[in-house]
């Protein structure tokens, strides 16, 4: 066998991922808080991008529009100039007669026609918008809260350095799982007697049970000191925590040899105390959620429109252009910068520009699918996977995948992740037409809702409650799954004696 060396050419097509066509997917698959974030960033960075927001309106009135692209502008229709912007795909602010690249990259991202404008007259009333939310006023963290208790209990000085170390390590829920105390007594120079004795403290201290190590430890503090540890209180405590999770009272009280009327007692005295002293306290602030898209019914007809509030509306500054008109000037180094920043900058505008008519093409195309949805609620929303929406608009699964990541649309409905509207089908007996998994986990949660808390349903009892109410097939593992999705516990658990 010979083996020798050529050269040979050959064609073939593959996808170029070119800046543009990355900044894109980024941007796309981005949240609204990240994109706000990277759009500031932008700002800083790039001296020829501007916040026409900022600038005084009657100057942005008398200002030449013919290299300056904003986005955000949502107060007038916006369909009718998508014909001439799909006609430009592509082409970049012009330096100099030559455009800065030649990368057709929106076609990359298959460009979409946005969405229909809402009639003038027609817009919403500001009280169908979604509130922007209570202001909640900062109180004290925790350890604050233990700390200015420590500071009066007046210590002895080695178990006040010991207790500011457990004050110090509590979890958010008011635990002290780590380190361990023979750690504390070490790293403080002490005792491990002493230790303990700055522990016992400031687990009595307010919210009682804080600096416990256990839920075991936890709730029997708080026993204490709410003078509820009797007997049976402790020994229920310490021995029969897992009965007590289960409801097993009969069992509790054959164990303890008393009447079971007295265990339903202690049980409600149970009930008072907090397994998470801490939480109270939590210096946790509150994640709020600012839809991408809105949703609005006028009259019979829907309407979907971005929201762009609080999003700056990017332009190229004037100011950077004239000097790349400016013949005069002729330093190459200047120039190759500005070029290079203009480049950046119109990539970045025709990003999100992209990136706002991809999404309202996608929410378009589920309000078709889901219209019995926003018409009568969620227990008619229809099976639907991201082949059906990409089919539909003509775009690949991968973008609606990335156009629906994180992104949030506020109906008439209320307030939903664009992922929610995508579901597996169930069956339905009698040649129904099949059903989506949310609204079947809707029926289970109405279903326990309205149970007899005395004799809970059981999954089986579900199953076939839901095939004799709705029609839906479904197995009791598959009901299992979706009660535990939902938090609900077992029916062994969500029983209540008393």
């Amino acid at each position: 066998m010979s083996m020798k060396m050529e050269q040979s050419i050959r064609q073939q097509m593959s996808m170029v991922m070119t800046p543009q066509l990355q900044m894109a997917i980024k941007l796309l698959q981005m949240a609204r808080t990240e994109l706000v974030e990277q759009v500031q960033e932008e700002l800083k960075e790039n001296p020829l991008l501007e916040d026409a927001g900022d600038t005084d309106a009657e100057h942005l009135r008398d200002e030449p529009t013919d290299h300056v692209e904003r986005i955000g502008e949502t107060e007038q229709p916006v369909a009718e100039p998508i014909a001439k912007e799909q006609s430009e795909a592509g082409k970049e602010v012009p330096v100099d007669g030559q455009p800065t690249s030649e990368v057709d990259w929106t076609t990359f991202l298959e460009n979409s026609a946005t969405a229909p404008s809402m009639p003038a007259g027609e817009r919403p009333d500001s009280e169908d918008m979604p509130s922007a939310g209570q202001t909640l006023r900062s109180g004290h963290s925790l350890e604050e809260h233990l700390m200015e208790q420590l500071r009066m209990a007046r210590l002895p000085v080695e178990e006040e350095a010991c207790a500011v170390f457990v004050i110090g390590n509590l979890d958010s829920d008011g635990y002290f799982k780590e380190p361990a105390l023979s750690e504390v007594a070490e790293e403080c120079e002490v005792g491990i007697e002493v230790a303990e004795r700055a522990l016992k403290r400031v687990q009595r201290f307010d919210p009682f049970g804080c600096g416990a190590r256990n839920l075991q430890e936890c709730l029997l503090v708080q026993a204490e000191m709410l003078e509820l540890d009797d007997e049976i209180m402790v020994k229920m405590l310490t021995e029969h925590l897992v009965d007590i999770e289960k409801k097993n009272w009969d069992k509790i009280a054959k164990k303890l040899k008393v009447d079971v009327e007295e265990i339903y007692e202690t049980a409600k005295d149970i009930q008072r105390l907090d397994p998470r002293p801490g939480r109270e306290y939590s210096t946790e602030q509150p994640q709020y959620i600012t839809p991408d898209v809105y949703i609005h019914k006028v009259g019979e007809k829907y309407f979907v429109s971005v929201n762009d509030d609080g999003m700056p509306k990017l332009r190229i500054s004037r100011y950077y252009l004239e000097t790349m008109k400016d013949k005069d000037k002729d330093n190459k180094a200047a120039r190759e910068y500005v070029q290079e920043r203009l480049r950046s900058a119109k990539w970045l505008i025709d990003s999100i520009q992209q990136r706002q008519r991809t999404i309202i093409k996608v929410t378009e195309s589920i309000l078709k699918f889901q219209r019995d949805f926003f018409e009568k609620g969620s227990g008619h929303l229809k099976p639907l996977i991201l082949r059906d929406v990409a089919n539909d608009i003509g775009m690949h699964e991968s973008t609606i995948s990335r156009a629906t990541a994180n992104k949030y649309v506020h109906t008439p409905q209320g307030l939903y992740e664009l992922k929610y509207f995508f579901n597996i089908g169930i069956n339905r007996e009698g040649g129904q037409e099949d059903i989506a998994s949310e609204s079947v986990k809707g029926f289970i949660k109405t279903l326990v809702s309205g149970e007899n808390t005395k004799s809970p349903y059981s999954d089986q009892k579900i199953v076939e409650l839901l095939k004799q109410k709705h029609g839906i097939e479904i197995a009791r593992r598959t009901v299992a799954k979706y009660r535990e999705q939902l938090g609900i516990l077992p029916s062994s658990q969500r029983k209540r004696s008393f």
